[in-house]
């Protein structure tokens, strides 16, 4: 293949548009995983297929993450492709040690991702291909593997009275720490893993004199081993939903909060003792249809997070159900678009098999034929198999997003 100047990025304001085979946007887990497969395909890097981030260096969405959230703390973070992730510190940020990871990945493998780059719209281009608008410069395409995850859509529900509460409302998505609630009393709203974890934190010492959590639904603890076969059959809900075009529901509706041992000390001590959602926000804290109501300085939303696809909606791609209907990663209204950390893919290994996955129906669009052999994997993981790591944090209400969505 000739040399397109791909990897080039164009200057602030450059009418230029720049010719490329393939380019994923989002460097996060998926979209590295993709690069990764695209090059063992044999697609050079900054020539055949481009990779633009919006962050403003590697690490993906954990480079967000709150400080206080340590290695040790989160979730597993399954290894990408052909390197593995060793000698983490449990004691550091989990945003260092996963950005520092992500960064010696890309410079492993050459992946040149260019970055700070806002993806603002892709639409229909000339002869079949995709045009891709970007506050650097137009990309022309024959595919796009979308990779942009959630963390630029952190999902806030509405309830009467919101604007006018007097304290403290924020997201998860800006939460840094349990210091700065120190002695206030804060209601956690969310179902999810993040909840949990926030709960946590907010009680050790320095932090929240008092929490308070609610949510829609009663918590569901699972003192069971999340084997194999349970995250087959976890998946498979999951992309059943996807299949018929409807939004991807959180994964923690499905498979439950796990029963660790530090969660049930958190249940003994009472720290994740749940109340049902109030009906409405007060000026001074929150109230519920049968007349009770609750004095809080902070309003802590662990609701979650939506598909950050704005950037696609010139494309039509979604169903009269509101999702995005696929079959594997490809989107079935145009196949020349992947959707990556979508669904039944938005787990670390998942994103993994999915880039893989993608990228071997790219070749095969590319090529002009039907299909194509598997891109070479370097997991040991065989094509097609399921993850059995699908947990990720859930949104916890289906009413609309109120919050401002960021570029990407």
């Amino acid at each position: 293949m000739k040399d397109t100047g791909a990897g080039r990025r164009p200057e602030a304001g450059e009418s230029a548009v720049v010719d490329a085979d393939v380019a994923v946007v989002g460097a996060g887990q998926a979209g590295l995983s993709a690069a990764y497969f695209l090059g063992r395909a044999g697609l050079r890097a900054g020539t055949d297929f481009v990779v633009l981030d919006h962050s403003p260096g590697p690490g993906g969405a954990w480079q967000f993450r709150w400080p206080s959230l340590t290695y040790g703390k989160a979730h597993r973070v399954h290894a990408l492709p052909g390197m593995e992730l060793e000698g983490g510190d449990p004691e550091q940020p989990s945003s260092q040690v996963v950005g520092e990871y992500f960064r010696r990945y890309e410079e492993a493998f050459d992946l040149r991702v260019l970055r700070p780059v806002d993806v603002s719209a892709v639409r229909e281009g000339a002869g079949g291909r995709l045009r891709v608008e970007t506050d650097r410069g137009t990309w022309s395409v024959r595919a796009l593997l979308n990779a942009t995850g959630t963390w630029d859509r952190p999902f806030l529900p509405y309830y009467p009275g919101q604007e006018s509460f007097l304290g403290r409302q924020l997201h998860t998505a800006g939460y840094r720490g349990a210091a700065e609630f120190a002695g206030l009393h804060v209601v956690v709203v969310g179902g999810g893993t993040s909840a949990v974890q926030l709960l946590m934190e907010l009680h050790e010492a320095g932090g929240a004199a008092r929490t308070t959590w609610v949510t829609r639904r009663p918590p569901v603890f699972r003192d069971m081993a999340f084997d194999e076969e349970w995250g087959r059959s976890v998946v498979a809900r999951v992309e059943d939903r996807v299949r018929r075009g409807l939004p991807p529901q959180s994964v923690v509706s499905v498979t439950g909060l796990a029963a660790t041992e530090a969660v049930r000390d958190a249940r003994a001590r009472g720290i994740l003792r749940r109340e049902p959602m109030f009906d409405r926000i007060t000026p001074h804290g929150v109230a519920w249809a049968d007349g009770r109501t609750l004095d809080a300085d902070v309003i802590l939303w662990a609701t979650g997070f939506r598909a950050a696809l704005d950037h696609l909606a010139p494309l039509r791609l979604r169903e009269p159900g509101g999702g995005v209907r696929l079959e594997g990663t490809r989107v079935v209204k145009d196949p020349r678009v992947h959707l990556l950390g979508y669904g039944p893919s938005a787990s670390t290994i998942g994103a993994n098999r999915a880039g893989r996955s993608a990228v071997r129906e790219i070749r095969a669009l590319l090529a002009g034929t039907g299909a194509a052999p598997d891109a070479e994997s370097s997991d040991g993981t065989p094509s097609g198999a399921e993850s059995s790591d699908a947990r990720s944090p859930g949104a916890t209400s289906p009413a609309p997003a109120r919050m401002p969505v960021a570029a990407r």
